[in-house]
């Protein structure tokens, strides 16, 4: 993990530029490590389209998921032990990036603009950013991604090219999360499918205040996340063991 140099940016408080709750913060700045961790620090993250200028948003209220309540669907335990995915962290973040980008079934329009892709995989170069990885066989499909400051664990997208694949990331996160005593993951904004995962919200003010100590927090030790590769099987099977 590097050492980030200040960002040349100063963000503003949420709770003073937003009184109102709408969730824009500010227009403007870059995507560079430095500014990217500086923004995560402070509550916002950057959501734009690729014809717009940056926008940095810090949403009332704000969509997390306790790991410690996370319970998975028996649907998704029973195809993780049928089928046996290999699943990896941190082995092909720019992939999973770059997958998350692509279009969708139900929009042809993605944020995940070629600017977003570079800024994420020189933080995740620098240590602050992490993937997981779904395999069948010899190729992914599926995954998540996000960014890791202290115990701050905050989520970016995910994908799927099959059945519950997406849905097997997201449990061996929560696995994390549930090893390493994690108070919460952050969703960012709410919506039904991430409601269907187990996640609620808490008020901005509850998040931003929540945030200060989780951040300076030692980090996650993802070195030993990142040398091993697991089954599905496995980590249903452990979860067992110690549950």
């Amino acid at each position: 993990m590097h050492t980030l140099a200040p960002s040349e940016f100063i963000f503003p408080d949420p709770i003073e530029s937003d009184p109102d709750g709408q969730g824009l913060i500010c227009i403007g700045a870059d995507l560079s490590p430095a500014t990217l961790f500086e923004a995560y620090t402070h509550g916002l993250f950057p959501w734009f389209s690729e014809d717009e200028p940056i926008c940095w948003w810090s949403p009332e209220p704000r969509c997390i998921i306790r790991p410690a309540a996370y319970r998975p669907s028996k649907s998704l335990i029973r195809n993780m032990k049928k089928f046996d995915y290999k699943i990896t962290i941190n082995h092909a973040f720019e992939h999973v990036v770059r997958s998350c980008s692509l279009p969708r079934s139900y929009s042809e329009d993605t944020w995940i603009s070629e600017d977003i892709i570079e800024g994420y995989c020189q933080l995740f170069d620098a240590g602050y950013g992490y993937s997981i990885e779904v395999w069948d066989e010899n190729r992914i499909v599926g995954g998540l991604y996000g960014v890791t400051i202290g115990h701050g664990c905050f989520g970016e997208s995910m994908f799927s090219t099959q059945t519950d694949v997406s849905k097997m990331a997201f449990y061996t996160l929560m696995r994390i999360g549930q090893e390493n005593h994690l108070p919460w993951i952050d969703c960012q904004l709410v919506n039904d499918h991430l409601l269907s995962l187990g996640a609620c919200t808490l008020s901005r003010q509850a998040y931003l205040n929540s945030l200060q100590d989780v951040v300076k927090q030692p980090p996650i030790d993802w070195k030993r996340y990142q040398e091993g590769v697991f089954s599905s099987k496995t980590i249903v099977q452990q979860a067992r063991l110690i549950e």
